[in-house]
Order: structure tokens, then sequence, then C-alpha cells
């Protein structure tokens, strides 16, 4: 009878655990982002008396309709941890404490239209005005590339178009170029394999625009780095990027050395 009680007793310790530490992780990774119309956090622990030890199967996390760094759209993040160790005893102070890094499978998914408004986000902007030519195009003063639009094709392929706003000489030239995103290094997204849509250029600037959608796409293959969009205490790493529909999706890993706020 005493030994049944006493188990029972364990029992309930050991899920309160668990949903403490749900409620808090959930928590945390809120955290991680400006805004969010859902996050979902589910841990697994069997049997959960290993919680008292601080030992967890994974953390599972489903979020919809998140910002990060009340900018740029995600349309759905998620990712699934391996095996992790945390100190129990920083749960029943409100945070999650890793005993030592631990990676997540993870997936992200964004919208044509999220994309085309962080063109429109301050950190991406500020690397889009005052941009230096190639001698190339004969122009000797900095200039801004301004009303981008992307278009999300199948087989990973993009078309963009966009302005040139050349300040002091009233001109504003049109840019068009078809491209394949590819990964570099598992953190930066290429523009590779770029044309040059010429027979979308007036005639009369087509020889400029050209060299100006040149130096358009090298300037995005230097912007799009993950490392300047971590998060807090989370690393991504990309494996794998997709076209699908009006969709975005990257598929790889998240190194996870803290938990937000921890």
């Amino acid at each position: 009878m005493f030994s049944g009680f006493a188990n029972a007793q364990g029992s309930m310790q050991t899920d309160f655990g668990e949903q403490m530490l749900n409620t808090v992780a959930s928590q945390s990774i809120r955290r991680m982002f400006s805004q969010s119309d859902s996050v979902e956090v589910t841990i697994r622990c069997f049997p959960s008396s290993k919680l008292l030890q601080g030992s967890v199967d994974n953390v599972k996390m489903q979020g919809r309709g998140l910002v990060i760094k009340r900018q740029f759209q995600v349309e759905e993040m998620s990712f699934e941890t391996d095996a992790i160790s945390i100190d129990f005893g920083s749960v029943l102070g409100g945070k999650i404490k890793l005993k030592q890094p631990t990676q997540a499978i993870a997936q992200i998914v964004l919208s044509e239209e999220g994309i085309n408004k962080a063109f429109n986000a301050e950190l991406v902007k500020k690397r889009l005005d005052e941009v230096w030519l190639s001698e190339e195009t004969g122009i000797d003063e900095p200039v801004s590339f301004e009303d981008i639009s992307i278009a999300l094709l199948p087989g990973n392929q993009v078309e963009i178009q966009a302005k040139v706003d050349v300040p002091g000489q009233d001109l504003q030239i049109p840019i068009a170029l078809r491209a394949v995103l590819s990964v570099e290094r598992r953190r930066r997204l290429l523009f590779a394999e770029a044309t040059f849509l010429a027979d979308r250029i007036p005639e009369a600037v087509r020889d400029l625009s050209a060299q100006m959608t040149s130096d358009f796409v090298a300037l995005l293959n230097d912007m799009v780095d993950l490392d300047r969009f971590d998060l807090d205490g989370v690393a991504l790493r990309i494996n794998r990027v997709e076209t699908q529909q009006q969709r975005l999706l990257f598929s790889g890993y998240a190194q996870i050395d803290r938990f937000p706020g921890a």
C-alpha cells in the first residue's frame, strides 16, 4: 500500500515536472521571436522519472506566423533535438539551462510575400542603399536598389526585378534576372547561374542594365548569410533549399548552445 502510494507520488512529481518543462520551454522559445501566431513545444522523456536527473529524449517545436528581429517573416519553423541534458533546477526557476550544446533537425518555410517584405526591412535596406557599382557602368557615385520583387519558380529558380536609382542624374534603370538558388557552406544562399532578362529592359538602357544586374547579383550573394540572422543561442545551417509553389523551404539543422533567456 505504502509502496503504491510512493510510486504514485513519484509519478505525480515527474508528470508535474514534465508539464513545467513544456511550459518553460514554450515560453523560452517564444522569446526568440518578436511575434508568433503559435508555438507548440513537446518534450519527450520516457520513463518520465529520467527528468529528475535532467535527461530528456528530445524536444520538438512547431511554430507558425513567426517574426524574427521585428522585420523578417517566417511562415513555419520546426525543429527536433537529439537527446539533451538539462539542469532540472533551472526549470524550477523558469529557465532551461543545457548542460552541453545540442543539435536539432530543422525546417524553415518562407512565403514569397514574406521574402518580398524582407527587402524593405531596415537591416536589408541598409545594404541596398549607397551601393558603389563596378567601373564598367561608368557611374562614379553610389546608387540605391529599389522596388525589388522576387518570384519563386519551379526547380529552385527565381526571377527578380528591381530599379536602380542614380541620384544626381535623374536616372532610374530597371534590372531583371533569373537565377537558381543554391547553398554555400551551409549558411549562405547563392543566386547561381544568373541570367540577364534582356527582353524585360528597354533597348536604350539594356547594356547599362546588364552590368547593373551583374553587380546586383554579387550584392545579393554577399547579403543572404544566416550568420546575420542567428537567433538567441541558436545558429541555423542549411543542407537543402527547395521552391514549392510560392514558398521557399530550407532543410538543415540548428546548433543550440543555450535556450533563450538562460
